[in-house]
């Protein structure tokens, strides 16, 4: 048993991904600076691939060209304040970008091609969200051909600019060429979000050749098509027109994000306020949050802190072991989370990020710490909280709880510091879930009743009984049952079936309301995953397996 889990780390610390990145180390990308315009051209190195075996060829992408894009978006978001608009185009002549690379889906494992489209799905997510709460608008200038991921790509910026070239058209290709679906929102984002006709959509996404110029635009595909002479100039007099909308500041400056401070070892990372220990044994994290040391109470001395600001550090420590755990570690199916430290410095922190939540700086913190909770909420693991004497979920850090599928809360009045929980003010609704909910709202199905008894108690600890008699905390255990209690559940978690799990807890996470998001991981990604396992697209003689080979595909016609 010991020497199988060994040699599985083994396996797993050499093929590794780490989400670490910075403009010097880009392949795949050129970002440029123009007032209050930054350009993100895409110029995919061939040779460039994350993984051996494939060419990143017509500007195609791997994970490896997401993660220099979600990287190139956190560095305007931060850096570059002055930005307003972000251009997303292509470097390359002809092509704006044909979608996430064909061969190297082909190579993947499944859990590969599912985290793949997980992070590119939160990447798209994240301009998205960057429109809606901070002022940054995209536009893409599809300045070539553009099909499937690289139309997803185009579809998640707020307007689409089409090139009327006789030849540029957008496309999702996946059905008659893959035998597969949009895996990045494709279908969801032209139905909720362009409201392309259910009878043009149909035809839309069975052409492989795609649809091009004025019908384009008449079926909603984009938003205009300008001819090649005028195009760079249109693209760039719409850039400005958004630009001016927005109320990012054109003459702060920007903080600077340094690399992300991380120890690994064979069973766990180390970061200043996060840490994770792994329990091969039980395939089982432990993820432990810690409280600021110190909280500056002025603007100015947040933004002399800058990057090491607490709430933005550990924004991006959580982030980053969430990203690792989620793609390194499969078999570890269980997480465990855990919070140490005065919990009033958790709580005045939160009165910062609510007192200046009109700063540029604090409210791209805010979104950090939104994306980042929502990156849990659709991660395919088992998520529990453990609250304990020493423990400080309150405010943010009580987010992490209520994330959870279960908390449980030690009741032992008789320890030094028993543990207890606080709400505060950013529980309702200052990191919305996919859903546009709050967690609280959520976990009680927006029952006035419920959340009004809860807000009654802002700011004040809550032991054990009293959270769980409101709801907040699965269950208080006592101390004589609690080792036990959490030994034989952990067990039983172990003992069940990873697939299950994943459609059980995805379903209970996110209940009655949807949104195109919701849409988006739970429906269609439920869809993608079954189809990628499916002979027709995964088979010997599947589509995906056999494109580019010159043979055609072999289906089985059974309706399933």
């Amino acid at each position: 048993m010991n020497q199988a889990v060994n040699a599985n780390a083994e396996q797993n610390a050499a093929t590794r991904v780490d989400f670490r990145t910075d403009p010097s180390q880009y392949k795949h990308w050129k970002l440029t600076f123009d007032g209050p315009v930054a350009t993100l051209a895409m110029d995919v190195s061939e040779d460039g691939g994350l993984r051996p075996g494939y060419k990143l060829k017509l500007n195609s992408y791997d994970l490896g060209v997401d993660i220099e894009l979600h990287d190139a978006v956190q560095r305007i978001r931060f850096e570059h304040p002055e930005v307003r608009t972000v251009v997303m185009t292509s470097a390359k002549d002809r092509i704006f970008c044909s979608g996430a690379n064909i061969f190297m889906l082909g190579l993947s494992s499944h859990a590969w091609k599912v985290n793949f489209c997980k992070f590119t799905n939160e990447t798209r997510n994240g301009l998205e969200d960057s429109s809606r709460y901070s002022g940054l608008k995209f536009i893409a200038g599809v300045n070539g051909a553009c099909a499937g991921g690289g139309y997803e790509l185009a579809l998640a910026c707020d307007e689409i600019l089409l090139v009327d070239d006789r030849s540029s058209a957008v496309s999702l290709p996946e059905v008659p060429l893959l035998g597969v679906l949009p895996g990045t929102g494709g279908l969801t984002r032209v139905t909720d979000k362009r409201k392309v006709r259910h009878d043009r959509a149909d035809i839309f996404c069975t052409l492989v050749e795609g649809v091009r110029g004025q019908r384009a635009k008449d079926w909603r595909l984009v938003d205009e098509v300008i001819k090649p002479a005028q195009f760079a100039e249109s693209v760039q007099k719409r850039a400005l027109e958004l630009a001016a909308q927005s109320d990012r500041p054109a003459d702060a400056k920007g903080v600077q994000l340094t690399p992300v401070q991380r120890t690994d070892s064979a069973d766990g990372l180390e970061y200043q306020f996060v840490s994770v220990q792994i329990d091969r044994s039980k395939r089982l994290a432990n993820i432990t949050v810690r409280a600021p040391e110190n909280v500056p109470s002025s603007l100015e001395d947040i933004l002399a802190q800058g990057v090491a600001w607490w709430p933005l550090q550990v924004a991006r420590e959580l982030d980053d072991a969430i990203l690792q755990l989620r793609t390194n570690e499969l078999e570890i199916g269980t997480w465990v989370f855990r919070t140490q430290g005065d919990a009033a410095k958790v709580l005045a922190a939160d009165a910062t990020l609510v007192q200046y939540a009109d700063n540029w700086f604090v409210r791209e913190t805010t979104g950090m710490l939104r994306r980042t909770l929502a990156r849990l909420d659709v991660t395919s693991r088992s998520l529990f909280a453990l609250i304990e004497p020493g423990s400080c979920f309150v405010g943010t850090l009580l987010e992490l709880a209520l994330a959870c599928d279960r908390s449980y809360m030690l009741d032992d009045p008789d320890a030094e510091q028993p543990a207890s929980i606080a709400v505060d003010e950013i529980n309702f609704g200052t990191f919305p879930m996919v859903t546009a909910q709050s967690r609280i709202a959520r976990r009680f199905y927006e029952e006035d009743e419920a959340i009004n008894a809860i807000k009654a108690t802002l700011g004040k600890p809550l032991s054990a009984n009293e959270a769980e008699a409101l709801g907040l905390v699965t269950y208080a255990m006592d101390s004589l049952d609690w080792e036990d209690e959490l030994r034989i559940m952990f067990e039983e978690r172990a003992a069940l079936s990873p697939d299950s799990l994943t459609g059980l807890e995805a379903n209970l996470r996110f209940n009655s309301k949807e949104t195109m998001e919701t849409r988006i991981f739970g429906r269609l990604s439920a869809w993608q995953n079954w189809i990628f396992y499916r002979p027709n697209a995964s088979g010997d003689k599947g589509a995906l397996k056999l494109y580019g080979k010159g043979e055609k595909p072999s289906f089985d016609w059974n309706r399933v």
